[in-house]
């Protein structure tokens, strides 16, 4: 018997399309031999499962629709909404309290990794290196001088719980603090400043299947643009270099560190590591639990190199969940 699987796209924040391109990624490629795959969209004034050309309520009692009068219960959530509500915790709390299997983090880690400041003093912690910043909230006093005298120039501006880099921006004059400090507070209540590390900057997809921990081959990103912005990433104005064009020695010490991070904070389903690598010491930018998933994303194309078909991969993915 072939599961049902609710595919959640959408969410409530600016990545909402982004969210709805991953979905549609993992529902054409699911195995329709074991798979019975829906989309469920997610705006904050419905939940809704595309069934063919009709939309239907999702009920979420117990998760599901009505078809044809009768109950269509999901089996498994595959989670691909970046953002609120699916990557910031909210979502699995929902999953967890109803007992459905998903395939993302669990809610605390989710909440951690969805806040860049917190995750990155946990990382911090546990030994790993990370980028030098200053967290901002919206009551905060701003002073340009000691944010500069702290961080230098030129410095990283973004939202503490956003991803896709809306709002974020590169300052290289301290003039430019205040714009992008509204810019980053316009998605969110708090903000970081990030020291600017001159470096090379890789991705690590990883994930557990069958209890072994599998670091994917790191992809090398070289933005055209001044950093790895919304345009870089979704509109082909970035060079994602799968394997990443470093040494053997260096992918190794990628992988074996995104393989650490992930057991260390208890990650589950796909994350994506992010770093600098600067003189030679990999620097971890952030975590991302719900890596993006559209045709352009970095993870179907570390999948790919690895001789991994979507349709498996996914299905792993899936597998894994329910256990």
């Amino acid at each position: 018997m072939t599961q049902k699987i609710a595919i959640l796209g959408g969410g409530y924040s600016s990545e909402w399309e982004i969210s709805r391109k991953s979905a549609e990624v993992v529902y054409q490629h699911l195995d329709r031999e074991k798979y019975e795959p829906y989309l469920v969209m997610v705006r904050k004034d419905e939940w809704y499962v595309l069934d063919g050309d009709q939309k239907k309520v999702l009920d979420l009692n117990y998760f599901g629709f009505l078809k044809n009068g009768k109950k269509i219960r999901f089996d498994i959530a595959f989670n691909a909404i970046h953002g609120d509500p699916g990557e910031n915790g909210k979502l699995q709390g929902y999953m967890e309290s109803k007992g459905i299997f998903h395939t993302s983090c669990s809610q605390s880690v989710s909440a951690l990794t969805f806040n860049k400041w917190q995750c990155n003093t946990v990382l911090q912690k546990l030994g790993f290196t990370c980028a030098k910043s200053i967290l901002l909230d919206e009551n905060d006093k701003v002073n340009p001088k000691h944010i500069v005298s702290e961080l230098g120039l030129p410095l990283f501006v973004k939202p503490n719980n956003a991803g896709s880099s809306f709002g974020v921006s590169k300052v290289k004059k301290i003039t430019e603090l205040e714009t992008a400090i509204k810019t980053a507070f316009s998605e969110g209540s708090d903000i970081i400043m990030e020291s600017f590390m001159d470096g090379t900057e890789v991705g690590c997809g990883v994930f557990r299947y069958k209890g072994e921990v599998t670091a994917l081959t790191p992809t090398e990103i070289r933005s055209e643009n001044e950093f790895f912005d919304y345009e870089a990433k979704y509109q082909g104005k970035a060079q994602e270099i799968t394997p990443a064009e470093i040494s053997k020695k260096m992918i190794q010490l990628i992988k074996n560190i995104s393989t650490s991070v992930y057991q260390k904070i208890h990650a589950r389903g796909i994350i994506r590591v992010d770093f600098i690598i600067v003189n030679d010491i990999p620097h971890i930018i952030e975590i991302n639990s719900i890596p993006g998933l559209t045709a352009e994303s970095i993870v179907p194309q570390q999948v790919r190199y690895d001789g991994i078909k979507l349709s498996t991969f996914f299905g792993m993915l899936l597998e894994e969940a329910s256990h």
